[in-house]
């Protein structure tokens, strides 16, 4: 039986437009198919050909901005002023990539030149080179629906190195993404491209996805969701007669440090600064912080204090769909009948628009119980109460791997703070000394991922500009003839 795909007013959950089917195995097949078909010959593109189409792609969003941001908002319920930041950043990242490509960086070249006799210190002439990995799997999340979704980091990292893309369209937002997938095809063929280097297919049935990923020419997936449906897909990309590689960013829990010196210097402005963090966009972020670890002290004490008044006066937005809606409620549930929690801010949410959680645990509690690090994705967190530094790096052992860590007052070394940046580098992608982690640059340096369960692939990024590495296999040239050496890196 076909799944029927339908636009989804996100504020009343009234249907818009009629319904439409998701893509069967044939047109999967056909749209894969297509991808390889033109795989090599996108991958001996220029650079300068494929920074003319990411800047083609934005400036086509640019275009489309009150069209495609207000179906956005329909469907999605995140509002003008967030759904407007969010295109901005999408195009500037299609613009970053194009700017790395013109900067020739994406050609990494290593060349060693022969060394006349024997080994081990004679050696041929070696030069090692990048080639693209073939058409490549995107999956779109739900709760970036331009950033991370049809045209987001993925898909503009895969095209910046030269691999065809089928894009999976995210069934709560699917009239938008399909919008946005006929945006891409129209700029593809405006460039004298083929039109097998931008697939779009889509789908709310679980089969959608394997078929995707079972499909023999996908050489790659990139995937941004839920920790049980990317370890779904995971396993099932591993398992293929040719395993390909699955770099899944699964969110995490964030843990967020607040030591001493930050509570008693300024707790009250950072107490509202994390409530913020935590209810932006309905805590909707991989990045929001799940756990605040606080320790016993009459200044950490106020911190707490004023942290669940802030957190209490705080509303947050209606949830992208009524799935993510259901998951989070189960969760707060779950937390509300553990009796190791305190509550602190535990009002009930309403039919349209979830409250916020928050309660308190001791370190030894949620040490000892797996359930508690688990995420609740939304606007809920655990304050967890740690005696020392000693404990606090014990908590974030427990927690294992996750995309942040936060440390608050960490500005004074010693013996303890270099432990604990230790201990939060060792579990975490990326460390913060300030700020809160919600909101992720797109540069060079960001590093969005982490040790598992937070990512599958911990030693690559799904944002910033090292993402496209992801799609680059590295192959050593060995005595290659002076017509190749020549290309200095450049695919053939």
């Amino acid at each position: 039986m076909t799944t029927m795909l339908q636009s989804i007013e996100a504020r009343t959950g009234t249907a818009v437009g009629t319904q439409w089917s998701e893509s069967t195995q044939a047109d999967i097949d056909q749209t894969v198919a297509a991808a390889a078909a033109v795989a090599d010959a996108f991958a001996a593109t220029s650079a300068a050909q494929r920074a003319s189409l990411l800047r083609a792609l934005s400036t086509a969003l640019e275009a489309e901005r009150a069209t495609l941001v207000a179906l956005a908002d329909r469907e999605t319920g995140l509002g003008l002023p967030r759904l407007n930041g969010e295109l901005d950043r999408t195009t500037f990242q299609l613009r970053g990539f194009a700017d790395v490509l013109e900067a020739g960086t994406v050609h990494a070249y290593v060349d060693d030149a022969a060394v006349a006799g024997p080994p081990p210190v004679g050696r041929p002439h070696l030069a090692r080179v990048r080639v693209p990995v073939g058409p490549v799997a995107m999956f779109s999340a739900s709760n970036f629906p331009f950033a991370f979704s049809v045209l987001g980091g993925d898909t503009a990292a895969a095209l910046a190195a030269g691999c065809p893309v089928v894009v999976k369209g995210h069934p709560a937002h699917p009239e938008l993404s399909r919008v946005t997938a006929a945006l891409a095809q129209r700029v593809v063929a405006e460039q004298g491209l083929p039109a097998g280097v931008f697939g779009f297919v889509q789908g709310g049935s679980i089969e959608v996805g394997v078929q995707l990923v079972q499909a023999p020419a996908i050489a790659a997936v990139a995937f941004t969701g839920s920790f049980k449906g990317g370890t779904a897909l995971a396993k099932i990309a591993g398992d293929r007669p040719r395993p390909i590689p699955f770099y899944g960013e699964l969110g995490s829990v964030n843990p967020l440090v607040v030591l001493p010196a930050a509570a008693a210097k300024n707790g009250t402005e950072l107490a509202a600064t994390l409530a913020g963090s935590i209810c932006v966009g309905a805590g909707q972020f991989c990045t929001s912080p799940g756990i605040i670890l606080v320790q016993k002290d009459a200044a950490s004490d106020a911190f707490i204090t004023a942290f669940a008044a802030a957190l209490q006066a705080l509303q947050p937005h209606a949830m992208l769909s009524s799935t993510i809606r259901s998951t989070f409620d189960k969760g707060v549930a779950r937390w509300r009948a553990d009796a190791a929690l305190t509550p602190l801010v535990a009002d009930v949410s309403d039919a349209v628009t979830p409250r916020p959680f928050l309660a308190e645990v001791q370190a030894a509690d949620f040490i000892a119980s797996h359930a508690l690090h688990e995420e609740v994705f939304g606007s809920a967190a655990l304050v967890v109460r740690v005696a020392s530094v000693d404990e606090t790096i014990a908590v974030l052992r427990a927690i294992g791997g996750t995309l942040t860590v936060t440390l608050w007052g960490a500005e004074v070394e010693d013996e303890s703070t270099r432990n604990l940046v230790r201990a939060a580098t060792q579990v975490a992608g990326r460390v913060l000394f300030a700020g809160v982690p919600t909101g992720v640059a797109v540069t060079g340096a960001q590093q969005h991922g982490g040790p598992y369960p937070a990512a599958t692939q911990p030693f690559t990024t799904s944002v910033g500009y090292a993402a496209l590495d992801r799609f680059l296999r590295p192959v050593a040239l060995q005595d290659a003839p002076a017509w190749l050496a020549e290309r200095k890196g450049v695919p053939c």
